[in-house]
Formats: structure tokens, C-alpha cells, sequence
């Protein structure tokens, strides 16, 4: 026999771990001899503890033996009940086997206990079928005199014997005897036909019904619910569905409501595509769909299942249908006032407490999760079409205003004035108030609607301005042509420059936004041409009033003391009190073009190479003319209120003093400050003014012009050419044939 140790080698592996840990922990405590007086009591302690160790392990097996052996009663248990009930199921089945034959003639009574309820079942029916076409008859007759529900219920009937032999034979697989039943019960066909008839009139009659007589159109829905109840029914069982199942009389009931509404208001054949006709078409519609959808809301509602939503498939249906007619009528051709009308309706109206905002509508009609009537898109396209309409309308107004405006010019009398005295004429008025009225009613549609107006409005003034400068120049030429036409050319041109101010200063009130008044570039500078075109046929009239007098200087006769400069002054004091009627800005720019005018008309005189001075005593006279006029003529313009710093009279005392210089060796030093003064000044003028002078030797003059050479002048930004406008006339060639015929 095998020891224990063999046979259990992990219990001795285990004791010689327990043993080594021992030794080490022992050796650990008591490695010093003083340890070993509490021997005594690490034995007494450790002694206790395996006891208590013992005791539990002892305790624990114990519980595991009592567990086993009452598992192993059980299975000796379960073992004897097994074997009781295989001897059971050996004796019932002996017991079948007995049986077997029993069975079959429980078989042949089973056939013909089915073939007796059959027959029973037919038997029952018979008196029905027979009875089959005097309820057709009688059926139709109550949907004659529109007794519905009582025809519905005998339909009913009808449908339903005629559905169980259906299904009766379809179960046995005798689908050639349903030909035959089908023929029998073909009558069923027409009283369907008859009654849905019926039904659908009276859907498509539910608004007028439900506020006259309810109770037929109460009848109507509950005859459909019933035929939904049979339909359901019918899917539910899939083994068999009757001819015409499922009806889907509730989805007709909706599809012919729907029909109804839009057949009644929105296929119409024609709709008046001119503002009024459509205004009354708009009105009519928003009138009968506010009245109808109060109907709905109030009385309809109380005769349908709450299921249906009668309310809101409506309102649906309405909306959809306007949608789309909306649709159609804007691809029509449409007038300005056809296209305003559309979009206040559908972006301000429809919305609105007049329409589906209204207090008898609200809280339960919502539209705002239908959608918008019509896309975003297409409103755009529709605005931009009434821009190009209302641009149109603009267009013809502006050019009537100026035909009218282009006529007044030619009046014998003077233009109209205002409260200071200031010539205007009713132009600005007039087309301020057309571009801002087309505005203003923008505004009660979009903001966007309201942005497009105003930047075509602002594209038409400036191509209106651009029309006026070419009347101006029209207007210009037929003066031309007789001085005498207009007959108040002068005071017509200063109200057109009265009238272009009232423009500028009013277009920033066309702006929507209040924060941006501002007048954009683009129309700026027309505005400016506009003024300046005018201004230009202004100066142009005093030129040639001041082109005979300019003729007449520098004379002999002129030196004498003529009456010359008087008369420009004359002139001047004539057109600047016409000037008077215009505003200060332009007053004050027209009187500064003036001077500049008179002043380079004056110096292209001199410069005419008329005279040339033959004695220092001439010479001295010449001087004294030149500050007697220079003087005169710049008094005259400080009188009229030009500063005389700003003036360009001043060219005429510096050029004076180049002519009283009594040292022509001091001319190169005078020249130059000249030219450093006035740098547009060129060789040809100084030339000529070495010329007036009459005693300037070659060698003086080369100097000169030597000394101009040297130091060349640039212009400054802000330094008004005077010179440069100013041609000197070319000089005549040294050898040339007297005039006559050739020999």
C-alpha cells in the first residue's frame, strides 16, 4: 500500500512551505537571546489559534457531508419517479394502439357532421337569397328618397351574405362557382355607383349643408366611417378579399372636398390681369375663404370624427390651391399696379387679422407651417418685375416733365420765382415727388421691394439729369442760332442751375434708411455736370456780350479814354444782377467764372499783338490804362462780393508791371518773379509782352527767354490756369509775296 504522502503530494508540498514559513518567522522574533522569555507566550497564542482554525474547517466539512447526502436522496427519488412514468406512457400507448380503428369511422361521422352544418347553413341563407333582388329594389328606392342610412344598412346586408359564400368557396378552392355568385349579386355594382353618388354630392354641397341641414351631410360621413370599419376589418383578415375592397371611401371623401374648393374659387377660365379686375378677384377670394373657413371651424368640425381634421386639411387645401392660382396668374402679363396688388396680398394681406389672421379664426387656422405662398425666389422675380414696370412708368413721367419743362424755356415770360426771388420752375417738385412717392409704396410691401425702387429711382434721375444737359445743349443751339430765342434764355438757364440745387439737396431724403442720407457718387457728379453745362451756356452768353468790347482793346483809341471798360462793366453789373436770382453756391461760382472770364478775355486782347508801344511816353499812357481798368474792373467785382485775393485781375497790375519796368536789363529778374507767380505762363506770352513794350533789344529778349528756360515751373494742385487758355497768335514769316493774282 501507497503512504499518504503519495498519494496526496500537494498536502506535504503544503507542510514544507508552512514548515519553512515557520522556521523563517521564528527566526526572525527570536533571533536574540532576550526574545526567548516570551516563548512561552507566542506558543500558548498560536496553540489557540490553530484550535480555533481546526474548529472551523470542521464545522465547514461537516456542512458539505449533510449537503451531499441530501442530493443523493433526491436522485435516488427522482430515479424511482422515472421509472413510474415510463411504465404510464407504455400503457397509454398500448392503449391508442387499441384505438386506432376507433378512429377511422370517428372519421366518416366527422365528413358528414361538416356536411350537415353546410347544408344547415345554406338552408338558413335561402329565404335571403331568394330574397336577393327585392332588397336590391327596395335599396334603390331608399336612395331615391335619400333615406341613406337605412339603404347603407340593406347594402350592407347584401355585401355581406354575398362576401361569406365568396370566401366560403374560396376556402374549398371552388373559384369557378364565384363567376356564378358574382352574376347573381352584379346588382350590388349599382347600388354602390348610386350611393356614392349621392355621398360625394353632398360632400361637394358640405359647406352649404352643414349651416342649412347637417343631418345629411352627419348621415354621409357616418355611411363612410362604417365602410372604413369594413375595410379595416378586411385587411386585418388577409385570407380573403371581397371584390371592390377596399372602397377607400374616406380618401374620396377628402379628395372630392378638396376638388370642391378649388373647382369653386380657383379655375375660374379668366382673370383680369389689370389692377382693378384683379383687386376684385383678390377681395372676393379673401371674402369667401375668411367665410368658408369659418364654417369649417365653427359647424363642420361638429359633424366629422375628431380624426379627420377637417379644419386643417382645409386650410391646407385653401392655401395650396392660392398658391398655385397665384402662380398662374403671375405668368401672365401683369400692369405695375396688378403686380403691387399681388405682393401686398401675399406678403401683408394673407397674413394679416383681414385674412387668415382673423380673430374668428385664430388660435386653431395656422398657416405658418404651410409655408409662404409663394417662394422667395419668386417673389424676388415678382418684385423685380414691378421695378421694371414702375421704371417704365418713370421713365414716360420724367420725359413728359422735360417736354414740358424744354416748352417752358421758350416762353415770353420769365420763369416763376419763390418766396427770395430765386427763378425755378416746378421740376424738381414734380420728380422728387414721383420717385418718392413710387418709394413710400415700396415701403409698404418689403424692405427689399422698398431698396429696388430706390436704386432704380436714383438710375432714372441720373439718366433724367443726362437728358436735361442734352435740352440744355439743344436749347443752347437754337440760341445760337437767334439770340432772340429763347427770349429769357439767361433767367431759364439760372432756375435750371435753382433746380438742380433743389434736386441735390433733396435726393438724400430718397434713402430708406434715415442713418445713410447721403447722395451717391455717380448721381453726384450728373448733378455737377448738369450745373456745370448750364453754367457753361451762362458764361458763353456773357462772351459773346463781352467779345465785341474785347475786340476794340489795345488801341490808340482805347489809350485816348474811350468808354470801353465802362461798358464791360455794364455788361458785368447786367449779368451779375441776373446771377442775383440764383442761390449763393452757384451765385458765387458763376461770379468767380465771370471774373476769370473777363480777366483771360482782357489778357488774350493784349495779347493779340495789336499795338506795340513807340515811345516811353506811350508806354507810361499804356501802364496808367492798364491800372485804370485793372482797378475799375476789380472794384466792380468787390462790389459784387468777390474777395479780391481771389481774384485773377491780379494777373493784369503783375503784367503791368513788366510793361512799366523803365530798365529793360531789370526784365530777366521781373520775368521771373512773373513766372514763379503765374507758372502757366509760356515763352510765346512773355514774347509778346516784350513786344507790347516796343524796346526790348534781341539780346535782352534772349536773355530772357534764356532765363525762363532755366528754370522751369511746375503747376501747383491747387493753382487756376489762366495763360494756358490763352493762344497767342502765330508770327508772321519773315518774306512772304504781296497779296494779288499770280503774274
Amino acid at each position: 500500500a501507497s503512504s499518504p504522502d503519495e498519494e496526496w503530494p500537494e498536502v506535504e508540498k503544503a507542510e514544507k512551505l508552512a514548515r519553512g514559513a515557520a522556521l523563517k518567522w521564528a527566526s526572525g522574533v527570536f533571533y536574540r537571546p532576550e526574545k526567548l522569555e516570551g516563548l512561552g507566550q507566542y506558543r500558548s497564542r498560536e496553540t489557540q489559534r490553530n484550535s480555533s482554525i481546526q474548529s472551523r474547517l470542521k464545522s465547514t466539512v461537516q456542512s458539505y457531508l449533510e449537503g451531499v447526502s441530501a442530493g443523493l436522496e433526491q436522485l435516488r427519488s427522482a430515479v424511482q419517479e422515472v421509472q413510474s412514468v415510463c411504465q404510464d406512457l407504455g400503457a397509454a400507448r398500448w392503449a391508442l394502439l387499441d384505438c386506432a380503428d376507433r378512429f377511422q369511422d370517428l372519421q366518416q361521422m366527422r365528413a358528414l357532421m361538416a356536411e350537415h352544418v353546410q347544408l344547415a347553413s345554406v338552408v338558413q341563407v335561402l329565404p335571403q337569397l331568394f330574397s336577393v333582388h327585392d332588397v336590391f329594389s327596395h335599396t334603390l328606392q331608399l336612395l331615391h328618397g335619400q333615406h341613406l342610412l337605412e339603404a347603407h344598412a340593406e347594402l350592407m346586408m347584401m355585401e355581406h351574405l354575398r362576401d361569406d359564400i365568396l370566401s366560403q368557396l374560396h376556402l374549398r378552392g371552388l373559384s369557378s362557382a364565384q363567376a356564378t355568385v358574382l352574376s347573381y349579386f352584379s346588382g350590388l355594382q349599382e347600388l354602390n355607383e348610386s350611393l356614392a353618388k349621392q355621398l360625394w354630392g353632398i360632400v361637394g354641397s358640405s359647406l352649404q349643408l352643414v349651416r342649412e341641414d347637417p343631418v345629411l351631410f352627419v348621415t354621409a360621413v357616418r355611411i363612410i366611417e362604417r365602410e372604413e370599419k369594413i375595410d379595416d376589418s378586411l385587411l386585418l383578415d388577409a385570407t380573403f378579399l371581397p371584390p371592390g375592397r377596399p372602397k377607400g371611401w374616406r380618401q374620396k371623401f377628402y379628395h372630392v372636398l378638396q376638388e370642391t374648393i378649388t373647382g369653386t374659387h380657383f379655375r375660374t377660365t379668366h382673370v383680369d390681369a389689370e389692377g382693378p379686375g384683379l383687386a376684385r378677384h383678390l377681395a372676393a377670394l379673401k371674402r369667401d375663404i375668411v367665410s368658408e373657413l369659418r364654417v369649417v371651424k365653427d359647424l363642420m368640425v361638429q359633424c366629422v370624427p375628431a380624426h379627420y381634421n377637417i379644419l386643417s386639411v382645409c386650410t391646407a387645401t385653401y392655401h395650396q390651391a392660392l398658391a398655385s392660382h397665384l402662380q398662374d396668374i403671375l405668368r401672365e402679363d401683369l400692369d405695375k399696379q396688378a403686380l403691387f396688388l399681388l405682393l401686398e396680398w401675399v406678403l401683408r394681406v394673407y397674413h394679416s387679422p383681414e385674412m387668415m389672421g382673423h380673430p374668428d379664426l385664430l388660435p386653431e387656422v395656422d398657416v405658418s407651417s404651410l409655408g409662404p405662398l409663394i417662394s422667395p425666389e419668386l417673389v424676388d422675380q415678382t418684385e423685380r418685375k414691378y421695378v421694371v414696370k414702375v421704371k417704365a412708368s418713370v421713365l414716360e413721367w420724367m420725359q413728359r416733365t422735360l417736354e414740358v419743362e424744354f416748352r417752358e424755356w421758350f416762353r415770353e415770360e420769365e420763369p416763376e420765382t419763390d418766396h427770395q426771388g430765386f427763378f425755378q420752375s416746378a421740376l424738381p417738385v414734380i420728380v422728387m415727388q414721383m420717385l418718392n412717392e413710387n418709394i413710400q409704396v415700396a415701403s409698404l410691401i418689403t424692405d427689399s421691394l422698398q431698396q429696388k425702387v430706390y436704386s432704380m429711382a436714383l438710375e432714372e434721375l441720373e439718366a433724367f439729369l443726362g437728358r436735361l444737359r442734352e435740352a440744355l445743349v439743344q436749347c443752347g443751339k437754337e440760341h445760337q442760332k437767334d439770340r432772340t430765342v429763347p427770349k429769357y434764355y439767361v433767367p431759364y438757364l439760372l432756375a435750371v442751375l435753382n433746380n438742380n440745387l433743389a434736386l441735390s439737396s433733396s435726393v438724400p431724403s430718397l434713402h430708406p434708411d434715415t442713418a445713410r442720407r447721403e447722395v451717391p457718387v455717380s448721381l453726384q457728379a450728373a448733378l455737377d455736370r448738369t450745373q456745370k453745362k448750364a453754367c457753361q451756356l451762362l458764361l458763353e452768353e456773357l462772351l459773346l456780350d463781352l467779345q465785341p468790347l474785347c475786340v476794340q482793346l489795345p488801341s490808340r483809341k482805347w489809350l485816348s479814354g474811350s468808354q470801353l471798360v465802362n461798358s464791360m462793366c455794364e455788361v458785368i453789373d447786367k449779368y451779375a444782377k441776373d446771377f442775383s436770382h440764383v442761390r449763393k453756391p452757384v451765385f458765387t461760382l458763376l461770379l468767380t467764372e465771370s471774373e476769370l472770364l473777363v480777366a483771360s478775355q482782357y489778357l488774350r486782347a493784349l495779347m493779340q499783338k495789336k499795338m506795340v508801344c513807340k515811345s516811353k511816353e506811350e508806354r507810361g499812357q499804356f501802364c496808367d490804362r492798364l491800372l485804370q481798368d485793372a482797378t475799375q474792373l476789380r472794384e466792380l467785382f468787390c462790389g459784387l462780393g468777390l474777395d479780391g485775393s481771389q481774384q485773377n485781375l491780379e494777373a493784369v497790375f503783375a503784367l503791368r508791371e513788366l510793361i512799366c519796368l523803365k530798365d529793360p536789363a531789370l526784365l530777366s529778374l521781373e520775368v521771373l518773379g512773373f513766372v514763379t507767380k503765374y507758372p502757366d505762363v509760356s515763352d510765346e506770352h512773355i514774347s509778346t509782352l516784350l513786344d507790347l513794350r516796343g524796346d526790348v533789344s534781341k539780346e535782352v529778349r534772349h536773355m530772357v527767354l534764356e532765363m525762363m528756360a532755366q528754370h522751369p515751373q511746375a503747376l501747383p494742385e491747387s493753382y487756376q490756369p489762366i495763360f494756358s487758355t490763352i493762344l497767342v497768335p502765330a508770327p508772321e514769316l519773315p518774306f512772304c509775296l504781296r497779296k494779288g493774282k499770280c503774274a
